[in-house]
């Protein structure tokens, strides 16, 4: 028999525990070992219970989630999924909460996005019982550890290659990584990282105030030009185009594709029929397959393509699956990937 993951639910709200408590104890791959109303009633459950995964609410009284995430995971690392509500301060924070350990986030049903609490319920299923096969430990070791580099390149002839991301789970802290260390003159640079909106404007804005390239939520009509990087809005599907002499972006409302909006196989496909040979196509960590079937069309218009490593991937699913089907030419630790692109760049002179 597979033992259950054993889960701690920890949220100031009686009627959110209970909701959280029988969605996810209807699963039978999990068990709900408890439920904490704040934060120091989850620490001394947490050294009783031993749970394998936490939810965790940002907004809570006597100690918000995020000091409490900051102060658990030097001395207990858990992996904890995020229960937010779609409102900025709690964003803000939840984006921190990313940066200090949290491995995902669920939005609390809101019907200014019109999700479901049985969508919620399903959505956190999968992500529980994902967090339960990461390892928080060596990930925090490594963001600690962490030491800002920024490339010095002089990239000539690249006005025209364009730079397209994916990434889902962990791709908060491996784009944070990668675009910090960008030179200045990197070429043209579209991402979409499965996020809610709201979360994905306070994410380029952060992104912007840390890095040496220009990087905002992307607009239609956005220029895709060196120095900028364009994070798709967390509501909108994002595809380049070709006008004239300048890539361009359209941001637009859509159908999920692979249970994602916006979605990396969307702007793939979108690079691989406008760019063709002038792109690169970078897989990062993140759980499913969202982009694999296009990152081989990529490859097959003439772009170059690479995705993260197993070992540097907080979840190995999109870069194994972009790997596995032919998308991906070959996987680079996170740390060597800016080199490899710059490298890459190089050879398509």
């Amino acid at each position: 028999m597979v033992n259950k993951i054993k889960v701690l639910i920890i949220d100031d709200s009686a009627l959110a525990r209970d909701l959280l408590n029988n969605g996810l104890s209807a699963d039978p791959r999990i068990e709900v070992v408890g439920t904490a109303s704040d934060a120091y009633i989850a620490r001394d459950k947490i050294v009783f219970l031993k749970p394998d995964v936490l939810t965790l609410d940002i907004e809570m009284p006597k100690m918000d989630g995020l000091d409490f995430l900051k102060r658990l995971m030097p001395q207990y690392p858990l992996p904890v999924i995020i229960v937010s509500a779609l409102a900025e301060p709690g964003a803000r924070a939840t984006l921190e909460a990313m940066e200090y350990g949290a491995v995902d986030l669920v939005l609390k049903p809101s019907s200014k996005i019109g999700t479901k609490l049985s969508e919620m319920i399903e959505e956190l299923k999968a992500k529980v019982v994902m967090a339960a096969e990461v390892d928080v430990s060596k990930w925090r070791q490594d963001l600690q550890a962490e030491k800002r580099k920024v490339f010095t390149s002089v990239l000539s002839n690249t006005t025209d290659k364009v730079i397209a991301i994916g990434a889902s789970t962990g791709g908060t802290t491996a784009l944070r990584k990668m675009i910090i260390e960008f030179p200045p003159d990197m070429p043209g640079t579209v991402v979409v990282q499965h996020m809610p909106p709201i979360f994905t404007r306070l994410f380029a804005d952060k992104l912007n105030e840390i890095s040496g390239v220009e990087v905002k939520e992307a607009e239609t009509g956005d220029r895709v030009v060196t120095g900028r990087v364009l994070i798709a809005p967390g509501d909108r599907h994002i595809e380049v185009f070709r006008s004239g002499g300048n890539y361009l972006v359209r941001c637009k409302k859509g159908e999920k594709v692979n249970g994602h909006c916006p979605s990396v196989e969307v702007l793939f496909n979108s690079v691989a029929k406008n760019t063709g040979s002038n792109a690169i196509g970078v897989m990062l960590t993140g759980m499913g397959r969202d982009g694999a079937d296009a990152m081989l069309n990529m490859r097959n218009a003439g772009a170059r393509t690479l995705a993260q490593d197993e070992a540097s991937s907080v979840v190995f699913g999109m870069p194994k699956e972009a790997y596995a089907c032919g998308g991906a030419e070959r996987l680079v630790p996170l740390k060597k990937i800016n080199r490899a692109l710059l490298n890459t760049l190089e050879e398509m002179k």
